[in-house]
């Protein structure tokens, strides 16, 4: 019985990494829980799962969830500090599903503590790679992928690393602006950036599917759970999401891992290792149904996000922590109607532009940049809106 904590159970990735865990109750038992503010959702998910613990984002809400379970053996905590006392509970796997830079300290807290983490947060790589390996590396243990393009890379690397790899390929769908042009990109509306052809997440992970910095993200996450250099990353814009990542060899061949596009299948395949779990309701492969597959390279004219995370990365240090948090706000304005979808990258590049590297070697350091990254952007918006 593998015991699991889940950071972020009521978001897309959560709801459907419960999904699968229900399906395997003699080998998968949930002892912990954290969510934001999708209370009765949260409820529901206690009822039957029947964690030891639960956190909550605000402190006000404490009482309404303890009042709803009416199970004083339920603990209910709230805040960061609830977070990290979910990543820190007694349990074999965490889970790491929030969204943004929140992630990054429960996980770390996770791993100091030596539990293993499965990783769908990708900002906790890209705000704190260095950092998050180093404390992996002093406690032992395991950083896992959970996203389909990593749970990918690591199927098709099969234990490979070093000179044998030639270069690992990322692909993404291009989303729903893929063969737009540049007058539609500055006239887009979150509804139509919200509307993915391919894949069901949250509102955040899609507005960054659509501008490529979810990619981009996926490209610094890439660098560091798999050590590779960013200069043997690629990009390949494959519409149909049937490949979800490549890796290239020296001698020439290529290994891709294949599937339809449902996370259901990466992370059961990561909550049963080295078991393979299988998810009944999801529809096989099909792959004369599905008839040609199609790659092409990914306009970085249009898409401009994708080359800001390859210069952060390049750049080192805080510059990924600083490209999260713009990205995090800008994002957010353009979904309240405060920011076209075109500015969302112009954002990031000006905080970029402006803030010094720094190392990025501890928390407070990134906490820091964090805030700053994050005050400029607004200031930047707000001069834009005058």
């Amino acid at each position: 019985m593998k015991r699991i904590a889940l950071l972020g159970s009521t978001g897309s990735i959560g709801t459907q990494t419960l999904d699968v865990i229900a399906r395997f109750p003699e080998k998968l038992r949930v002892v912990a829980l954290a969510a934001g503010r999708s209370i009765e959702l949260l409820v529901q998910q206690c009822k039957q799962f029947r964690p030891e613990l639960v956190s909550v984002a605000r402190h006000e809400d404490v009482s309404t969830l303890r009042e709803a379970l009416g199970d004083p053996r339920v603990r209910v905590v709230s805040g960061p500090e609830g977070l990290c006392e979910v990543a820190t509970t007694d349990a074999e796997l965490v889970i790491g599903a929030l969204v943004g830079s929140a992630g990054l300290e429960p996980v770390v807290a996770a791993l100091r503590r030596g539990s293993d983490v499965a990783l769908a947060n990708k900002e906790v790589l890209v705000t704190g790679g260095p950092l998050v390996l180093e404390v992996a590396r002093v406690s032992g243990a395991k950083l896992l992928p959970l996203d389909s393009e990593h749970v990918a890379i690591a199927q098709c690397l099969a234990g490979q690393r070093g000179a044998a790899v030639r270069k690992i390929w990322l692909t993404a769908s291009g989303g729903p602006f893929r063969g737009a042009s540049a007058e539609a990109l500055a006239a887009a509306s979150p509804a139509q950036a919200l509307a993915h052809p391919n894949w069901e997440m949250g509102a955040k992970i899609t507005i960054d599917s659509a501008t490529l910095m979810n990619k981009g993200f996926e490209v610094i996450e890439a660098r560091w759970l798999f050590d590779v250099e960013p200069e043997r990353i690629g990009v390949l814009v494959h519409p149909e999401s049937i490949i979800h990542s490549l890796v290239e060899y020296a001698d020439g061949s290529w290994i891709a891992q294949l599937g339809v596009p449902d996370m259901r299948i990466p992370i059961s395949y990561t909550l049963g290792m080295p078991e393979r779990l299988p998810v009944a309701d999801v529809a096989p492969l099909d792959l004369v149904a599905q008839g040609a597959l199609h790659f092409e390279a990914p306009d970085l004219g249009r898409f401009p996000a994708l080359r800001l995370a390859f210069e952060a990365l390049a750049a080192g240090g805080t510059a990924p922590a600083a490209l999260n948090a713009a990205n995090e706000i800008a994002v957010a304005s353009f979904l309240a109607g405060a920011l076209e979808f075109t500015a969302i990258a112009s954002v990031a590049e000006e905080v970029l532009s402006r803030l010094p590297v720094r190392p990025g070697r501890s928390l407070e350091e990134i906490r820091d940049v964090d805030e700053q990254a994050r005050r400029l952007a607004r200031r930047w918006i707000e001069e834009r809106a005058i």
